[in-house]
């Protein structure tokens, strides 16, 4: 093989740090190296070169000078003659980045996507590429679906190209790991770090009948075979999709144990969702994709404004296909809405920014939250997935659905790149004018969507869900805890803590002369009739004193149940 060569050794547990050597047949005379600085799926720059170090340069017994010349590029001036040695770049790499997106290594397990430790050969990304490990501890295992290289070598595996070779994360320990096939297509799933009482066949019984309803969904699968590597810690949840895995990381409370119980919990049925959610994607965003992405810059950001339907769209069928799949019931299904619903409604921030510049801004605000973003962002996510809804719902309403336009794009590009006219053609094509045109409105716009009246057409009743606490009444987002007292976190346009001074970071410490631990304690502090509330706070170190006015308690949440005698076939969405 001709192509960039990688050795990744483990070189050093304790220390969580690789040693990788690259070696470049017939590199170019002055050959530029870059290592990525996001990675596909995940819209923020990470600047994956600030953990490289020591990189050193040869030919044969000469040592050559590297040039850096930006944040995450190097220039190697190297011999031109024909018969030059190979190029040897060596490097350590530090992981210890607990997350699906980086690198992680310690005594317990290795991970790692190859744009944190794989620096890209300008002028050979299309060459194939080849990995091999080195000084993996014994009785550690694998875990990768990047092909064998050929001829077979233990520890040695090999990429297309440079794209390819970015897709396929590696988990690497002395893991679980179990097997199905769905609808003829093998599948694995990995998991490191989970509790002796994890119920591994449970969760590989559940996972088929997810794959099984989505290969039946899509009219095939893309891949020959498919690995969830799973990283279960103390707390965390997430996921990052690939060509034929995906990698996740959650918390130990949401993997089933034996005292599971036949309809899953509620941790267990997050867990669920995310597998859905990152399986969904290897058809919906790993082939058929934005046009933007089409060819990726990985030096730069990519700008889009389709997330909301790549992103938001696969949010709304990661529950819906728990319950295609039979793992919840229609009340199940519609809680689990009703909190996508509520938490939409609850950011100011849906009224001011679009979802389409949600989408092209997720570089800079969606990966970068603070105390401001509830009032001022939208959600790709959760919002996109409400947007999926009204549209799915308005289909059904001229004969149509979701599922067929999914489908529909799936034929018309070939599985591949499509832009925001692609879309709202097929919706044209299926439901008109009309809906393409509401579409439009939906996703550039920030009126609210007809959310209650959709869902009451096809057969939901929209009702009032218990009453608000003080901190709902006063536009506040809190922390609160016996020990740690009252922590305000965020402050939401036009409520009454707004109006009456409340800031983020403020602590709460009283109210009306009393002391507060939790801030629904004030009700009590109150006489009949009275709504001010005297609170004395903590800013910087100082002690400030505030008059708020309590409104009164609305609705704290909205409340999705099947309608009362609806016809089923009103509900036919929802599997009812």
């Amino acid at each position: 093989m001709s192509g960039p060569r990688y050795r990744v050794e483990l070189a050093d547990l304790a220390a969580h740090r690789y040693r990788v050597t690259l070696t470049l047949d017939r590199p170019a005379a002055e050959q530029r190296l870059h290592l990525p600085v996001w990675i596909p799926g995940s819209y923020l720059v990470r600047e994956f070169a600030k953990h490289l170090s020591g990189l050193t340069a040869r030919q044969g017994q000469q040592t050559l000078a590297v040039e850096q010349f930006d944040k995450a590029g190097w220039l190697v001036r190297c011999s031109d003659q024909p018969r030059a040695k190979p190029l040897v770049l060596s490097y350590d790499v530090y992981a210890f980045d607990a997350s699906v997106r980086t690198a992680w290594l310690d005594a317990q397990r290795a991970f790692f996507n190859a744009s944190s430790l794989c620096l890209r050969a300008v002028g050979r990304e299309g060459e194939p590429h080849r990995i091999e490990l080195a000084r993996v501890p014994r009785g550690w295992q694998v875990a990768t679906e990047m092909r064998a290289a050929q001829p077979v070598q233990a520890g040695a595996f090999e990429a297309a190209d440079y794209d390819e070779l970015l897709d396929h994360p590696f988990e690497i320990g002395p893991h679980w790991q179990g097997e199905f096939t769905a609808a003829g297509v093998p599948h694995r799933v990995v998991v490191a770090g989970a509790w002796p009482s994890f119920d591994g066949e449970r969760l590989l019984a559940d996972v088929q009948r997810i794959c099984e309803a989505q290969i039946a969904f899509w009219g095939g699968a893309p891949f020959e075979r498919y690995s969830f590597l799973l990283w279960a810690v103390d707390d965390g949840h997430g996921g990052l999709e690939h060509r034929a895995s995906t990698a996740l990381i959650c918390a130990r409370r949401e993997l089933p144990t034996a005292a599971e119980p036949a309809a899953p919990g509620e941790a267990y049925t997050r867990l669920l969702g995310l597998f859905s959610h990152e399986y969904f994607h290897a058809w919906h965003v790993k082939r058929l994709r934005p046009a933007e992405f089409a060819q990726f810059d990985y030096q730069r950001e990519n700008y889009t404004e389709l997330l909301w339907c790549f992103e938001g769209f696969t949010s709304y069928y990661d529950e819906l296909f728990l319950r295609r799949a039979g793992l919840v019931d229609a009340p199940r299904y519609l809680k689990l809405l009703a909190a996508s619903v509520n938490g939409v409604l609850n950011a100011p921030g849906r009224r001011v920014q679009p979802l389409s510049a949600a989408s092209f801004e997720a570089w800079t605000k969606y990966y970068r939250p603070d105390e401001n973003s509830p009032n001022t962002t939208s959600n790709y996510y959760a919002q996109g997935a409400l947007v999926a809804l009204c549209l799915d719902l308005s289909l059904r309403a001229r004969k149509s659905s979701l599922d067929a336009l999914m489908q529909r794009l799936w034929v018309t590009s070939g599985g591949g790149p499509v832009s925001e006219h692609d879309i709202l053609a097929a919706v044209r094509a299926l439901a008109g004018d009309e809906t393409a045109t509401q579409l439009q409105a939906w996703v550039h716009g920030t009126d609210e969507l007809p959310l209650r009246e959709l869902l009451t057409a096809h057969g939901v009743d929209w009702r009032d869900d218990g009453r608000q606490g003080v901190a709902q009444r006063l536009g506040l987002r809190v922390r609160e805890s016996a020990l740690t007292g009252v922590q305000v976190s965020h402050v939401l346009t036009g409520g009454a803590g707004e109006a009456g001074g409340v800031q983020a970071r403020d602590e709460i410490l009283g109210c009306n002369g009393w002391r507060l631990r939790r801030l629904d304690e004030a009700l009590f502090l109150l006489t009949a009739g009275e709504t001010r509330l005297r609170l004395l706070v903590s800013r910087d170190q100082r002690l400030v004193e505030l008059d708020v006015d309590l409104p009164p308690a609305l609705a704290a949440a909205v409340g999705l149940v099947p309608s009362a005698g609806a016809q089923p076939a009103r509900r036919r969405w929802l599997g009812a």
